[in-house]
């Protein structure tokens, strides 16, 4: 409201500021929350969120066209759901007869706060031709620091959503491309490929680990990797794939029953239609009536 309040001096106080190169970018605010895990958010102030909504429809328009079509995160028309309903159609035209296949997941560790910056910025400089755009661009680049110095992008940033893509794709390109895996997923940093041999997939684990750490100095641990058979159940993005079904993981299911409530019902509800969950919302709609009568 104050931001309103004196809106037409504060954006010409800032066309003044990015004209002649004096743009520099304000502290953050920092601020925890706590949704299965704990996460860190760091939250730019309102003069920085324009800057940052200007150079993220910039950034868009260029880099859209490039992204590979099963890069499902932060994207328009893609999303968590798209990316589940792409792994289930890879699983049928992957697998055999019987349905059989192999699913390799990779997980990087601590992708946001392991981002090079230097790498970010070279990346981003090889289809941004302005220099004044990239001055703009490497501010808020470096406006950010983890525990590691020139390392890292904050979750709070509408920018933090393209940069991320940008900073994937070429482990996108190199996985399409030149390793040749025609039925491969991303979502943020869950990878997903399925294919029908097993060897096959522990090589090409290997190969996305390399390249990570060479070429964008992420590691993917062994542990945060699997290749699980598709009959013994894939977790996917807070979901259980399976050959002929979506479920629900335990933990999120335990969770989501014992938060219900009539003020949430409905947003539960549209997760719970992603998946086969029949039982569940029986269940629930059961729970949420008892409530009811027993308010009256």
């Amino acid at each position: 409201m104050d931001f309103e309040m004196h809106l037409e001096d504060h954006l010409f106080r800032l066309f003044e500021q990015l004209r002649v190169g004096r743009y520099r970018h304000l502290l953050y605010k920092f601020f925890q929350i706590f949704d299965n895990k704990k996460r860190d958010i760091h939250k730019a102030e309102i003069i920085d969120r324009i800057v940052h909504q200007i150079v993220y429809d910039h950034l868009l328009s260029i880099f859209e066209p490039i992204f590979i079509r099963d890069s499902y995160a932060s994207r328009i028309d893609k999303g968590q759901y798209r990316a589940i309903d792409t792994l289930r159609y890879f699983i049928k035209l992957a697998g055999d007869r019987d349905g059989d296949c192999y699913v390799l997941k990779c997980d990087v560790r601590k992708y946001f706060d392991s981002i090079d910056q230097k790498i970010l910025a070279d990346l981003i400089g090889e289809k941004v031709f302005c220099d004044e755009t990239m001055d703009i661009i490497r501010e808020i680049v470096s406006s950010y620091s983890s525990i590691d110095p020139g390392k890292g992008i904050p979750l709070g940033n509408v920018t933090s959503q393209i940069f991320a893509n940008i900073y994937l794709d070429i482990l996108d390109q190199y996985v399409k491309n030149e390793l040749k895996c025609r039925f491969y997923i991303r979502y943020n940093d869950d990878l997903a490929v399925i294919s029908k041999d097993r060897a096959e997939l522990e090589k090409i684990r290997d190969k996305i680990m390399t390249f990570a750490r060479q070429k964008l100095s992420l590691e993917i641990p062994m542990e945060k990797t699997s290749i699980r058979k598709i009959g013994w159940g894939v977790d996917f993005l807070g979901f259980t794939v399976l050959p002929r079904s979506v479920l629900l993981r335990n933990k999120t299911k335990n969770k989501i029953y014992s938060n219900i409530s009539r003020k949430n019902i409905h947003s539960y509800m549209s997760i719970l239609r992603h998946c086969d969950s029949y039982n569940l919302r029986k269940k629930i709609i059961s729970r949420v009536n008892d409530e009811k009568q027993h308010i009256v």
